[in-house]
This record gives structure tokens, sequence and C-alpha cells, in this order.
């Protein structure tokens, strides 16, 4: 099936220059894993869309405030999230403490190290479906002949590695069953457990089922 930078822009909430540039990108990708009939882009499409931020992003931002530090990582306590978080007066969490709370969040998970080795922020979500810990870049790697687990850097600055590193994950966890089933949340849970986003997920699903007319 082929797909369009209108669509893409409709489906991922993305800018239609976004849209025309990443064509390519996500095309190899929809062909090579299968996604590739109108009920699976319907799918596809919107949850990449909502995990890059509208195919903005490659790489997850560790930007939080101190409030929600604790509430979205547990091992981010109250006394190290008044360290770490977001001060008053600061735009942007500096980089160097956003390092600090990915090697904190994600140590000794999924083949990452301790917060020490550096692994959380080296793994940290990336790509446009934000592909998360050490196991996952290696065996995404393996899939895609590629050395992730050596150049975890290539999923965040080269979108047609992000593209298809997105469509791997996709394809290793059955999501193309249960968008074949209509399973939208099913498929919205599989990726993000506590289905954070799920309003905007909705919506976008909405415009591409009209933008496909099903």
């Amino acid at each position: 099936m082929d797909i369009t930078p209108s669509l893409i822009s409709v489906a991922c909430g993305a800018t239609p220059a976004r849209a025309e540039e990443l064509l390519a990108a996500l095309q190899a990708t929809c062909d090579r894993f299968a996604i590739n009939t109108p009920s699976r882009v319907a799918a596809f499409l919107p949850q990449i869309g909502h995990e890059s931020m509208g195919l903005s992003t490659m790489a997850e931002s560790f930007n939080y405030s101190i409030a929600a530090l604790p509430v979205t990582f547990r091992k981010i306590t109250p006394p190290l999230a008044a360290v770490l978080g977001r001060q008053p007066g600061e735009t942007m969490v500096p980089l160097s403490r956003q390092q600090k709370i990915a090697n904190i969040a994600y140590a000794s998970q999924y083949g990452n190290g301790d917060s020490s080795t550096g692994d959380g922020w080296a793994y940290r979500g990336s790509g446009f479906m934000q592909l998360t810990f050490h196991d996952n870049f290696a065996a995404a790697g393996d899939e895609l002949n590629l050395d992730l687990v050596g150049q975890p850097d290539l999923v965040r600055t080269d979108a047609m590695v992000a593209a298809l590193v997105s469509g791997w994950f996709w394809s290793t966890n059955g999501l193309n069953t249960l968008a074949d089933a209509g399973s939208f949340d099913s498929i919205t849970k599989r990726i993000n457990k506590a289905m954070a986003g799920k309003s905007q997920r909705d919506a976008l699903y909405a415009a591409a089922r009209r933008a496909l007319e099903i």
C-alpha cells in the first residue's frame, strides 16, 4: 500500500514539510514490516506520530519539572527530583542533569547497566516509536544488520533508521494483528502500559481512518 505526505501529515500530526521529508523512510518501513493495509497504516502512523511529537523528535527528552519526575519514574525519589528536576527560573533542564535522570531512571533494566555506565542515556527513548533499553537496541540492530548498541545515536539522527526501528518494534510486538482486529487500545497499551496520551492517539487514529475512508 502506498502512503502519501498528506496522509502522514494528518495521521501523525506532522507538518506537511516533515511529512514530505519522511515519506521514503516511512514507505520503506511499511513495506518491510507488512504495514500494508488501510487498517494497519491507520493504526501505525498515529502511534509513531504521538510518540515523536508529530515526527518532530527522534530522542526522548528529560526536561521534567520537580513534581513530574517521581510520578514518571519510580527510581527518581522526591529528594532526587528536587535536585535534578527543572528549577525555578529554568526553561529547560540542562543536558548534564537530563543525562543523570536517564541514567538513574533506566538503570539495571533490560540489559542496561547501573547508573554509572551511562546506558540509561545511551539507550533512552529513540526513533519515532521511542525504542528504549540496551536489549531492544541490540535486537533491532540484529534485525536491521546495524550495530545499534555501539552506535545508538543512529536511531536518533538517521530518519531511515528511526523509522525502520519503529517498524521492527511494531512487528515484534504483534501489532499488525491487533490493527487487523481494530484493537487500537490494545496497541496503545503494548506501547505504553499506562496508556499515556490516549486522547491524542485516539484523535489521530480517528483522523487517519477518515483520511483512508475506513
